[in-house]
């Protein structure tokens, strides 16, 4: 990894990650708690300029090379080697366009859903956008893993205050198992930094200095396995997903949409930006363990979704699926898998977050997210149901949706690895179809047997402005997915041709 100069001469990386944080420092503190329109109008307008503010980034991107740009640096902590410095790639530019749409899209879908303490949930999800940001951005680790942790404190209230009956469990349990993780990581880092300084005397943070230099391939495997406890249970891979189900169906609707949207991605970014670059022979190593547990999870995943009867949880089970072809796609070490993998981040994002959005809808008319306490429902709400089809389609890939063009190049690294990878992963993609079309047909197309969902009222304008976004993007990357491929192939290219010269050189 090395760094253009700033294209635009304007610290804008700092701009995005501090925005959402300065504003709700302003709304804390000059907008009364009565006021909740008023919050709710602030803090919508604020998320929606961030997005548009993060257009900038990519309208100045260069497609064309894999070196960080926008670069920011300052000194910090200079005799620990830790500096102030951000940077993105084509990687992080589009988790980072992600983000900034998936958070208004969080604040309108809690526009009604939200009556209590509604200043200090709004102020918790710019806090939490802080966060999500700086760790997408940050290429000091020191940096990183301050925005890592800053990230775990609003999700732990968000699920905690705002959610379900079990929402203190649910929100200690994504707290202590997320915290843990982060604990193990902190010491691969902090050993990490010390075996570098004494390896070439200079002691950093710096993780583009680190990686001109890895360590010994003895110390790499441990290093790796401190990452992967802090990345694998973010993602969180199997068995570390127990925390999942749990905060997905206790939190609020707009809670589990950001954890799945972006939350979860931190994991994968983690593995892609660090453990890889940063550890390659550990990394190809333990890429056959990996792969293993990663097609278990694809299996296992939606095995448990097709035996749900809540529909959060069915969608909360699939993500274990889904995220399961982003690290199987990773830790194939080829440019198909890696691509794809980098993919269905996005595409994962898209689809889940749209399901989760579809499931709120009906919670919010019913109070119940129960499968057979439905059926019929499109003959209540059509339009509805049309767009809940569309995106269930992505969600399991079919052609022309964005979830058949990530699919397909995980399949493709998968058979040039092994073909039995690619047996497995069509397996998971069958499994996927059924337990969604499964779902639908009970709750959408069944007989409606329950006087209750004769009072259910069509979508209105609201929930489609959420929901429209979702199903452009399904169609965008489906139908014409080069400019996002031409953003992901110089970084992916430049992370395996730095792998093989460094494997090549442990090996000589």
């Amino acid at each position: 990894m090395t760094e253009l100069n700033n294209a635009i001469g304007f610290p804008l990386l700092s701009l995005l990650i501090f925005l959402p944080l300065a504003g709700a420092v302003a709304m804390a503190i000059f907008i009364p708690s009565n006021q909740e329109k008023l919050l709710k109008v602030c803090a919508l307008a604020l998320t929606l300029g961030i997005f548009l503010i993060s257009l900038l980034l990519y309208h100045h991107f260069d497609i064309s090379t894999h070196e960080m740009q926008f670069v920011e640096r300052l000194p910090w902590i200079e005799s620990f080697g830790i500096s102030y410095y951000l940077g993105i790639d084509g990687i992080s530019l589009l988790l980072i366009l992600l983000t900034t749409l998936i958070t208004p899209i969080c604040i309108l879908c809690s526009w009604e859903h939200i009556k209590d303490k509604v200043k200090a949930y709004l102020c918790l999800f710019l806090f939490l956008e802080t966060g999500m940001l700086g760790v997408f951005m940050a290429l000091d680790f020191f940096l990183f893993y301050v925005f890592w942790e800053v990230m775990l404190i609003p999700m732990f209230f968000i699920i905690g205050v705002w959610g379900g009956e079990r929402r203190l469990y649910a929100a200690i349990k994504f707290f202590l198992f997320t915290f843990l993780g982060s604990l193990f990581m902190l010491i691969g880092i902090i050993t990490l930094y010390y075996a570098h300084g004494e390896m070439t005397g200079v002691y950093t943070m710096n993780v583009i200095e680190l990686v001109k230099s890895p360590v010994s391939h003895d110390l790499q495997f441990w290093i790796f396995l401190a990452f992967f406890l802090g990345f694998a249970i973010k993602v969180p891979m199997f068995p570390f997903h127990t925390w999942l189900p749990d905060a997905h169906v206790e939190a609020p609707t707009a809670g589990s949409v950001i954890l799945a949207g972006i939350l979860l991605k931190m994991g994968t970014y983690g593995f892609i930006r660090f453990s890889i670059p940063l550890l390659p022979n550990a990394s190809i190593q333990l890429a056959p363990f990996i792969i293993a547990i990663s097609l278990v999870a694809i299996l296992y995943g939606a095995w448990l979704s097709l035996n749900q009867r809540d529909m959060k949880k069915l969608v909360a089970y699939s993500s274990v699926s889904h995220m399961g072809f982003v690290m199987l796609g990773m830790f194939l070490l080829n440019m198909e898998g890696l691509k794809g993998s980098v993919l269905q981040m996005i595409n994962h994002g898209v689809s889940t977050s749209g399901l989760f959005l579809i499931v709120g809808i009906l919670y919010e008319r019913r109070h119940t997210r129960m499968i057979d306490a439905y059926g019929g429902v499109i003959k209540r709400m059509p339009l509805y149901v049309l767009l809940t089809f569309i995106i269930i389609l992505s969600s399991f890939g079919l052609p022309a949706t964005n979830g058949f063009v990530g699919e397909l190049h995980v399949l493709i690294g998968a058979y040039r690895s092994n073909p039995l990878f690619a047996l497995i992963v069509v397996g998971g993609v069958i499994l996927g179809a059924a337990y969604l079309l499964w779902m639908f047909q009970r709750v959408m197309l069944a007989k409606e047997s329950r006087k209750e969902n004769g009072d259910l009222l069509e979508i209105n304008f609201r929930e489609i402005v959420t929901i429209v976004p979702i199903i452009i993007l399904i169609f965008w990357i489906g139908l014409y997915p080069d400019p996002f491929i031409e953003i992901i192939e110089p970084p992916v290219e430049h992370i395996l041709s730095q792998l093989s010269n460094h494997v090549t050189i442990a090996v000589k």
